[in-house]
């Protein structure tokens, strides 16, 4: 049977007296006081990958800001505000969830293919950083909108480099057929735009190639394209001061070989550092996955006959990357196996009306029953952040632990809420009351 605790880093998750432990709190001590599901973060781990992502890159002076997509409660932007660390955010919401946790506006990043008049307003009022601008129309939208507040916006222009990120398909974005960023060859556009812009000034570009890349081979080759660009319209008279290097930095889910921040900062010496520019870049699942797990229980073990199936009380709305990007996350089990234990495989599905609704298939684990807490591992992005309330479930809560204390950071939301949500117009008939006589 493989040890399903690899992907647990040992600086936050432990067995201690049989239980396993985040930090200094066993997990069945928080399933006493929240119930199942949830999902739990260790502060440790959270602080340790955010000093380690600054120490290899801070001696290039790189500047980082968080892609808060992969983790937006408010506790996780917190502590990397704490650490000095920023933002990167891809719509208003986000906007108004990064300054609401303590991020300063001028570390903020404004990134996303469908910004509205509305967003880039409250952000200009707001005075972020820089808005990342995806195409010739946005770049004149923004120049609208700052008009109309008589500012002049700091704008980096996003550029599709058509390279392949090496990754999964649905989450590169660095390819011609993507809907992301402007393609390079149209970057000649520029200087007419430019004279027709008086409120946006043109003071960087940018990239971001995809999601989860293991190899700095890809980087390498977008951040080569970015520096050509870049040099290429400082020729031309283009004043620009700054190049925002994106993210998409991996972290081991199954046997991938662990991406190295060392590895990222060499990509980064041989391309881009000390060219004139100020660098940023944007880590989101590396800064924040292996210290979350998500925590269920098994409501039933159902006996097929020719298979058995794991049914937990977390579902897919729950963690639906397993559902929609064939995810595989580790499944380890709260009390340590008996020695000895002789293994059983299992497909491990959630309660959900749909096939895809499996976490794991054919997984060998030490035999579980109804009761039986597990956790799936490296489960801290794009976990609560991408959760629903499909099936009519509830939203769970999250929980943060640091050394020896915990908090609950997002409440459960349960049924009766969500339903209070909604409202019945007058328009629609409400049902009769029974007739007494029938």
């Amino acid at each position: 049977m493989p040890d399903a605790t690899r992907r647990l880093p040992a600086s936050a998750f432990a067995y201690r007296d049989g239980e396993l432990c985040v930090e200094g709190v066993a997990l069945a001590r928080i399933v006493e006081a929240v119930g199942t599901p949830f999902y739990c973060y260790s502060a440790g781990r959270l602080r340790e990958r955010a000093r380690a992502l600054k120490a290899a890159l801070g001696p290039l002076g790189v500047d980082i800001h968080f892609a808060m997509k992969a983790n937006g409660n408010q506790a996780v932007l917190a502590l990397f505000a704490a650490e000095g660390i920023g933002a990167d955010i891809v719509s208003g919401g986000e906007l108004a969830r990064t300054l609401a946790a303590g991020i300063p506006p001028g570390h903020v990043v404004f990134s996303g293919v469908g910004k509205t008049a509305g967003e880039i307003d409250a952000a200009l009022a707001a005075g972020i950083h820089q808005i990342n601008v995806e195409s010739f129309e946005e770049l004149h939208l923004v120049e609208t909108r700052a008009a109309a507040r008589g500012v002049v916006a700091d704008v980096a222009l996003r550029i599709n480099p058509d390279v392949d990120a090496e990754t999964h398909a649905k989450i590169t974005t660095g390819k011609k057929d993507n809907k992301f960023g402007i393609d390079v060859d149209r970057l000649a556009r520029l200087d007419n735009e430019l004279k027709a812009l008086a409120h946006v000034r043109v003071v960087g570009l940018a990239i971001h190639i995809g999601s989860q890349i293991m190899s700095a081979g890809p980087f390498l080759a977008a951040y080569r394209t970015l520096l050509a660009a870049a040099d290429t319209l400082k020729a031309r008279g283009v004043p620009l001061t700054r190049l925002d290097l994106g993210g998409g930095f991996g972290i081991p889910y199954e046997n991938e070989l662990e991406f190295s921040f060392a590895d990222l900062a060499g990509a980064i010496r041989e391309t881009v550092a000390g060219k004139g520019y100020a660098l940023a870049v944007e880590p989101g699942r590396s800064l924040v996955a292996d210290a979350g797990v998500l925590v269920s229980r098994v409501a039933f073990v159902k006996d097929a006959g020719h298979m058995q199936f794991a049914v937990l009380d977390a579902a897919m709305n729950d963690l639906v990357r397993p559902a929609m990007y064939e995810a595989h996350h580790d499944i380890v089990p709260v009390r340590a196996p008996a020695a000895g234990a002789v293994p059983v495989e299992y497909d491990v599905v959630g309660p959900i009306c749909e096939s895809s609704d499996t976490f794991a298939r054919r997984l060998k684990l030490a035999p579980l029953a109804a009761g039986d807490l597990v956790v799936l591992a490296t489960a801290g992005a794009y976990g609560a952040t991408m959760s629903s309330t499909y099936n009519g479930r509830a939203l769970i809560p999250e929980v943060m632990v640091d050394g020896d204390r915990f908090a609950v950071v997002r409440r459960r939301v349960e049924i009766a809420e969500q339903i209070g949500w909604d409202s019945v117009p007058d328009f629609i008939a409400a049902p009769k009351a029974p007739d007494a006589a029938a």
